[in-house]
């Protein structure tokens, strides 16, 4: 049985300020860490803050990107040892928005699936069509490529750990959704490209989440589908009170 995994991607929203006013006031209020991972995915200039603030709490906290290396001469970017020095547990890795407005490859993101997982550092990998892709049918071979050129070179034991994202781009922060069954088409799909190029042990093992305007009204939906074991949410992760709400949708 997967754990469900619930990750905010607070994207660049909030200020340090806001951001501890947030924790503070869903402290105490999140489920046990047993029931589901609950985690917040916060820009850069709030991870040492955050980190701080949830020690001793069911919250983990993600980083929403970061580059390859481990220190180096690349001005703004951010390493996977600086993430681990601050306590940070999860990345989120090829983001659609990351793909799109900084032209990152599958090559990229599979150099930096590589470099989480040997620091210890849980990837959130994402893959997804755009709307031109998804009117061509070609939503499942857009996914399989993203998806086979993210895992290249994994072990089975760094492919289980991984966390999968499907997020479909057109219903990213649209307020259009994939309908239920359309996602677990997909995700199932999905699952079956891990086991083919791993095993049926790792396919049943990794966690899938479904991402793209997915809000309270809408989790359960979503949560329901035997393959999908939690979401990636952008703008209902940003409220405290919506937030809290995603998390009881979970099951």
């Amino acid at each position: 049985m997967r754990k469900p995994i619930i990750a905010g991607n607070w994207k660049m929203h909030m200020t340090v300020d806001e951001a501890k006013a947030f924790v503070q006031e869903v402290d105490g209020l999140v489920p046990s860490a047993d029931q589901v991972d609950t985690v917040i995915c916060a820009p850069f200039t709030h991870l040492s803050t955050l980190t701080e603030l949830v020690q001793e709490r069911p919250i983990a906290i993600g980083a929403q990107n970061m580059y390859f290396e481990e220190q180096g001469a690349f001005t703004g970017e951010i390493s996977p040892v600086m993430l681990s020095s601050l306590g940070v547990t999860y990345v989120i890795l090829g983001h659609s928005e990351r793909r799109q407005y900084f032209n990152e490859t599958d090559e990229l993101v599979n150099a930096k699936a590589k470099a989480a997982h040997q620091h210890k550092l849980i990837p959130i990998i994402c893959v997804g069509e755009n709307l031109e892709e998804r009117e061509k049918d070609e939503t499942k071979e857009v996914v399989q490529k993203q998806l086979i050129g993210a895992l290249q070179g994994l072990s089975s034991a760094e492919a289980s750990a991984s966390v999968i994202a499907y997020e479909p781009v057109w219903a990213i922060g649209t307020g259009k959704s994939s309908t239920a069954e359309d996602a677990g088409d997909v995700i199932s799909f999905i699952r079956s490209i891990v086991e083919d190029q791993y095993d049926q042990q790792v396919a049943s093992a990794v966690r899938i989440q479904y991402g793209g305007s997915v809000k309270p009204e809408n989790i359960a939906e979503y949560m329901a589908h035997p393959d999908i074991d939690g979401a990636l949410v952008g703008g209902a992760s940003l409220k405290p009170t919506s937030f809290l709400q995603l998390l009881e949708g979970r099951s």
